[in-house]
């Protein structure tokens, strides 16, 4: 049996369900609306106990909130590059050089501009295939990959060597994690399942207590530095959040290595070590379209999450991360700190779920 849920108006947030099993019988099933969000719902026979996916709701809804969430960067980089003694001033300085380098030497690809994303580039698919060979990803049974565009090659190679591919939901917005495995898929549908959409209609989510060993960590970057593994992202923070929730969950520990993947364009040698945060995620390897840099860095890795320097803000958007505030406070008994406010913008606001 399968269920299609699909909207007959714009929403706000995306309903994605996946039954495995089935949940209720069909004499029982209803669902509630409100004059906001209204629901067709489709019921076929096909032998399967799952709920189809509205690919289109879903890509539609992801590109808007990708929209809003670059609204809220280009907002914050104005501001906190104005303000005097902002930590993260320097980090927009950097961020905004590259960016604008790689559109005026149009090594920038698809989705343009590469302002405020993880920037697509000429050749990355040359940049996956270096680290295709490197010996940690030939020994690697699980990859982290980020879900970015300029890593959907480096997706592919996972699946495509029988590897376990966990990927996060985009932005952490609908859930976690999500797992794919090759045996889940067919030489058809491998190249979709790389994509956010796929990844949705084909992979299986975990949550905080699933067991699992990450062997390597392919993350995204802006700009890194060659001889320190420094390395800065979009700024949103997510890869840092990211990595903390994994070494929560005892998948992954110092010894798990990092590789990015980047143009040569975005190699940089002015990432002030001294002024990085303790949660900002250094990488130990950097594959390029033309070279493999190891970079054999001393930054120390994020031993978790730091909850004091989680904001408020930050902490609303994130579904995942309440839950586990909640789960770590309730086992403890003590209430973990919160950061200081981001005072964010009206267009980064999210509703909670």
């Amino acid at each position: 049996m399968a269920i299609r849920i699909s909207s007959t108006f714009p929403i706000k947030q995306p309903l994605l369900l996946q039954f495995h099993k089935p949940l209720f019988s069909l004499s029982s099933l209803s669902l509630s609306t409100n004059p906001q969000k209204q629901f067709k719902v489709e019921i076929s026979s096909s032998g399967r106990d799952d709920v189809v996916l509205d690919e289109s709701a879903y890509e539609a809804e992801r590109l808007s909130r990708d929209a809003e969430a670059r609204q809220s960067m280009a907002e914050a980089s104005e501001r906190e590059s104005k303000e005097e003694g902002d930590p993260k001033a320097w980090k927009w300085v950097i961020r905004k050089r590259v960016w604008d380098l790689m559109e005026a030497l149009n090594i920038a690809q698809f989705p343009r501009p590469v302002h405020h994303r993880i920037p697509n580039f000429v050749a990355a698919s040359l940049a996956a295939n270096k680290l295709s060979g490197l010996e940690v990803f030939g020994g690697a049974k699980c990859v982290k990959v980020n879900p970015d565009t300029p890593q959907k090659q480096v997706r592919f190679l996972t699946l495509d060597g029988g590897k376990k591919l966990l990927t996060p939901q985009p932005r952490l917005r609908t859930g976690f994690f999500s797992v794919l495995e090759s045996s889940m898929l067919n030489p058809s549908t491998i190249n979709e399942a790389c994509t956010s959409v796929g990844v949705a209609k084909y992979g299986r989510p975990i949550g905080l207590d699933e067991k699992i060993k990450v062997d390597l960590i392919v993350i995204g970057s802006v700009a890194v530095d060659p001889k320190t593994g420094a390395r800065l992202g979009k700024g949103e923070g997510f890869a840092e959040l990211e990595y903390g929730m994994l070494r929560y969950m005892g998948a992954i520990d110092d010894s798990t290595p990092i590789v990015t993947t980047i143009h040569d364009q975005q190699l940089v040698d002015d990432i002030p070590v001294e002024k990085l945060l303790i949660h900002d995620v250094p990488v130990d390897i950097i594959c390029t379209p033309t070279q493999v840099i190891f970079t054999n860095s001393s930054i120390p890795k994020p031993q978790g999450i730091y909850w004091d320097k989680l904001s408020p803000e930050k902490l609303g958007q994130i579904r995942v991360l309440r839950e586990l505030k909640s789960k770590i406070e309730r086992e403890t008994g003590q209430k973990l700190p919160s950061g200081p406010s981001e005072k964010l913008p009206p267009t980064a606001q999210r509703r909670r779920r």
